[in-house]
């Protein structure tokens, strides 16, 4: 079994359009085919994005029932310890994906993010968008 990284808005995406393909990317995380990797740091962005008025209307998640569903990524997913410090993205808040997937010895890097994508692939790590991956695991999942 391999690990993936999510970018927080691939969360996000995936609550606003259940049947998208961030939804999609979750979903292979859910079946069991992969495993999650999370840190304290983007478990707190995740929040902070889910509770930004605008998406709240969307969404209609209240505040206890965000929380709760972060309670459960942090009980189900690897939580990478967040001990090192990098800066390899143009934008340093970024790189707070990259230390998960290193230190949770992820295989993929899922974002949509133009900053993260356009450096491709660090130290083993592809960093790749949803549709992407949904392509890469297809692959993967067929030699099996």
């Amino acid at each position: 079994m391999f690990r993936i990284v999510l970018d927080a808005n691939i969360f996000v995406s995936a609550i606003l359009s259940p049947s998208g393909v961030p939804a999609q990317v979750l979903n292979a995380w859910h079946e069991g085919f992969c495993e999650l990797v999370i840190s304290s740091s983007i478990i707190e962005e995740i929040r902070r994005v889910l509770n930004y008025p605008k998406l709240s209307k969307i969404h209609k998640k209240s505040a206890k029932e965000i929380d709760l569903f972060l309670e459960d990524l942090e009980i189900l997913c690897f939580v990478a310890p967040e001990k090192s410090s990098l800066s390899i993205s143009d934008d340093p808040s970024d790189d707070k994906y990259i230390i998960a997937a290193l230190e949770g010895e992820a295989k993929f890097l899922i974002t949509g993010d133009n900053d993260l994508l356009k450096i491709q692939e660090y130290e083993g790590i592809k960093i790749i968008t949803p549709r992407e991956f949904l392509i890469e695991f297809e692959m993967i999942r067929n030699k099996k």
